[in-house]
């Protein structure tokens, strides 16, 4: 594949930055590389399509580019699976499922598209106050790696319902992915400049799309110390954010709860894309009435995961991203495995004919201390720590001793408890019984460091809206003051 940028309805730029599959090391393709220049022009094109075309009143128009894109990704979706499994290396499974979610998302937002209401009120006689909802105007997207078609669709999808233009900026590392079913949003319904792509090897057009006060509205997806740098950046321009970033998820196993039969889910939901999601499970509190039994389990399930390549039929983990993350992953786990209490299942590479690919197994560490490093910083790989608990009381104490507060879930047959503790949690989404379900009608989001802004749902609409309050006094026909 040769990819170039996407700026007021041209393709343009010369591909020369190499994409790699983490799974071989090989070059499948490459992207042009972009800076300033690009991402400026990009966002002129945004500007001029949102404030001089009928994009942002058209609803009908919008709702239609999104049901032709849904059904034209879903024309193509095995072969974007299979891009997406050699670009990213996550497991086939897991690539087909996502590329169903996001057509499925893309279809929610074209529903929504025609029905984003405001409301009306006389708050005095003859005074008619009038609320809409308007887009925000230009909305940069910087897509991560990890999710490439859902954490793209999930900004995308309700910002084009919304009315907003958008500059797309996605990760090096899935470039050729996202060109990919950017590609497929062409159609006659869409006015050139309403998408915009701009691809990059550095951070120069990001940082761009932040500072630009032509920019209404920055997506982004990643790490929490990227997400300050945003902040910072975007202060002079004060414009709209929605920010998604990192996450510590833990889950908390009640002694009620069937350990044989919750330890292998825990197991998918901690190297779920090799442990590269921000939901993925991170910590496993478990009642020390059952702690043994969970380290028996807990170990054996994850031990018993298949890593190779994600191509590979019944594989149920890829490699990590690329080699630098391997290496910093790498890094984090030897520095846990040196200082926690015990170390019970240790992460490797692989050898023979996948040595080559970016691969690393599960590490699974058990210790005492909540306070630890590893237990409050997110490693962004296939990583699991183990803590117990005596009481529901400290099980929220440790529960909620983090910064973070994106994800948890709840594991008891005691559905009063299982309740109770959720509504304790202070995390955007808790799961019962449960982990990493998520769905485009339900909202998620953060609490704490682990972001602004809530997308999925109606209410990420609000992310790319402003509310407009229209007041007029009419007066009251033939009436008089009382």
């Amino acid at each position: 594949m040769r990819v170039q940028h996407w700026i007021g309805g041209q393709w343009i730029g010369t591909p020369t930055v190499a994409s790699i599959d983490p799974a071989t090391g090989e070059t499948i393709g490459y992207f042009a590389d972009g800076g300033i220049p690009e991402c400026a022009a990009a966002v002129a094109a945004a500007r001029h399509a949102f404030d001089r075309t009928t994009w942002p009143q058209d609803a009908r128009t919008r709702q239609n580019a999104l049901l032709a894109w849904a059904n034209a990704l879903e024309s193509e979706a095995a072969t974007l699976a299979d891009l997406l499994t050699q670009e990213n290396g996550k497991a086939i499974a897991q690539s087909r499922g996502e590329i169903a979610a996001a057509i499925s998302e893309v279809r929610y937002y074209a529903g929504l598209a025609r029905h984003i209401p405001g409301h009306a009120l006389e708050p005095e006689p003859g005074v008619f106050s009038t609320i809409l909802r308007e887009p925000a105007g230009v909305a940069g997207i910087i897509v991560p790696w990890n999710a490439p078609a859902v954490l793209l669709v999930r900004s995308v999808a309700p910002a084009l319902a919304a009315g907003c233009t958008v500059v797309v900026k996605p990760a090096a590392q899935t470039t050729l992915f996202n060109a990919a079913m950017l590609r497929l949003l062409e159609s006659r319904w869409l006015a050139p400049g309403v998408v915009n792509v701009v691809g990059e090897a550095g951070v120069a057009a990001a940082e761009h799309l932040v500072k630009s006060h032509d920019v209404d509205v920055i997506s982004f997806t990643g790490s929490t110390a990227t997400g300050k740098k945003i902040m910072a950046a975007a202060a002079d321009s004060v414009k709209k954010l929605s920010l998604e970033l990192g996450g510590k998820s833990c889950c908390v196993v009640f002694d009620d709860a069937d350990v044989a039969a919750v330890a292998p889910r825990l197991a998918r939901a901690a190297t779920i894309i090799s442990g590269q999601q921000c939901t993925a499970a991170r910590r496993v509190l478990v009642h020390e009435a059952c702690a043994e039994a969970m380290r028996e389990h807990l170990c054996r399930a994850l031990a018993a995961l298949r890593t190779g390549p994600g191509s590979v039929a019944g594989t149920d983990m890829g490699p990590l991203i690329d080699f630098a993350a391997r290496a910093t992953v790498e890094n984090a786990v030897a520095n846990a495995c040196d200082t926690a209490d015990a170390v019970l299942l240790r992460g490797q590479r692989l050898d023979g004919p996948y040595e080559r690919g970016a691969f690393l197994t599960p590490t699974l560490v058990e210790h005492s201390d909540p306070n630890a490093s590893f237990c409050q910083e997110e490693i962004f790989g296939p990583f699991l720590v183990l803590e117990t608990f005596g009481s529901e009381a400290q099980a929220l104490e440790k529960a909620n001793n983090a910064v973070f507060g994106l994800s948890a879930s709840v594991w008891t047959d005691n559905a009063a408890r299982a309740m109770r503790v959720a509504r304790a949690l202070r995390n955007g989404t808790v799961w019962i019984n449960d982990h990493n379900r998520l769905f485009a009608e339900a909202e998620t989001g953060g609490y704490r460091q682990s972001g602004l802004g809530r997308l999925h749902g109606y209410e990420a609409l609000a992310d790319f809206t402003e509310l407009k309050h229209i007041c007029l006094n009419a007066g009251v026909a033939g009436a008089q003051a009382l």
